[in-house]
């Protein structure tokens, strides 16, 4: 396959409300849609999920854009490619990191990839399951009654698993708020986005009493040496999100003990090809792992649905459906869960599985790139 054109396309999308992590509130999504043609007219599209500010990781969606115009996307067009392994080992020469912007393009020759083959993401992946469960995300409440609402109002609408945002002083009256009201047989997870140090050790050491299913990165983005001390220290499983940005970075957590459990996205790692390598490695290894979510357009959901298909993901994901943040997506059909909690793979279906909606998604682009 030859790309012969490159569009990428800053889009606004509203959410339904505001969603709050300890690194920042997000009221409409930025994100940036990749459209790679090739020599036959045919689209693949793709995804770049990098936030806006730095808080999560460093590169932001305005970093990512800059890379995508003036290195990555110029230098691929007329580029020829036989499989997306292939693909990645050249964008990963380009320039180093920008792993948000890379993984854009890398899911769009997936796609691409994907249309020729007349198949769908998660048979080309390797994919077993046919439906994966989901779980549900809630960002920092302002009272611990308010997030019980909505954990009640999750619960009954079948979610596998519930992951709340959490933070210095607002953590434990939460956890015991939910435990109180929801008993001790639901699923529940903390995600703490980096909110914590190595000197609040004796603090989430008190996690323990309320059998979270994990917490995700305590500590700092980049720090495995504290969270294998933290790890050594609780009974809860610690989950790495930001300290894997890598292969590699997978390796250096099983090497310290950093985590007993990963979350794989793909944006974050820099693609597919690396998203089945470190699954890979942690089913050799005996690791849980689950797909995260970056609240992404349904486009970028279904590259999550299909990896989730794998056999290694065994805990429930942030595949939440596109209704869950958006009133409106950018695909149909739109992802939707059913009432056990589960998301159905689209086996039948060639790609990422739905069409993009072409109408709505020019009506929410705010700017728009062509290379070719």
């Amino acid at each position: 396959m030859q790309i012969r054109e490159i569009t990428l396309r800053e889009i606004k999308l509203p959410l339904r409300e505001v969603f709050a992590a300890s690194h920042g509130e997000i009221r409409t999504r930025r994100l940036i849609i990749v459209e790679m043609r090739d020599e036959e007219n045919r689209s693949g599209w793709g995804e770049c999920a990098a936030l806006e500010t730095p808080g999560y990781l460093p590169e932001t969606i305005d970093i990512s854009l800059i890379a995508l115009k003036n290195w990555l996307a110029p230098a691929i067009i007329k580029m020829n490619f036989s499989h997306p392994k292939q693909f990645a080992e050249f964008i990963a020469g380009i320039a180093r990191g920008f792993n948000f912007a890379k993984a854009s393009l890398e899911m769009a020759s997936w796609d691409l990839f994907a249309k020729d083959r007349e198949k769908s993401l998660a048979e080309l992946f390797g994919g077993t399951r046919k439906k994966v469960a989901v779980g549900k995300v809630i960002g920092l409440q302002k009272s611990p009654q308010i997030l019980v609402e909505k954990a009640i109002a999750a619960v009954e609408k079948g979610y596998k698993r519930l992951k709340i945002k959490i933070m210095p002083d607002a953590d434990l009256a939460y956890f015991h708020a939910l435990r109180s009201s929801l008993g001790q047989d639901v699923d529940l997870a903390a995600d703490a986005n980096s909110a914590y140090s190595s000197a609040d050790f004796s603090h989430l050491q008190k996690f323990d009493a309320f059998n979270l299913s994990m917490i995700e990165q305590p500590l700092g983005w980049n720090d495995h040496f504290h969270h294998a001390e933290l790890q050594k220290v609780l009974n809860t499983p610690i989950c790495l999100d930001e300290s894997i940005c890598s292969f590699a970075d997978c390796q250096t957590m099983l090497a310290m003990g950093s985590g007993k459990i990963v979350n794989i996205k793909p944006g974050r790692v820099g693609g597919l090809v690396e998203a089945l390598k470190i699954h890979d490695l942690c089913v050799k290894k005996d690791i849980p792992v689950w797909c995260g979510g970056m609240l992404e357009s349904g486009i970028g959901r279904g590259f999550n649905i299909a990896l989730a298909s794998l056999p290694g993901f065994t805990l429930p994901g942030d595949l939440s459906p596109s209704t869950n943040y958006f009133r409106n997506d950018i695909v149909s059909p739109e992802w939707q869960m059913d009432e056990s909690g589960f998301i159905a793979i689209p086996y039948e279906k060639t790609g990422i599985g739905c069409e993009v909606n072409l109408d709505y998604l020019e009506k929410v682009t705010v700017g728009k790139f062509k290379f070719k």
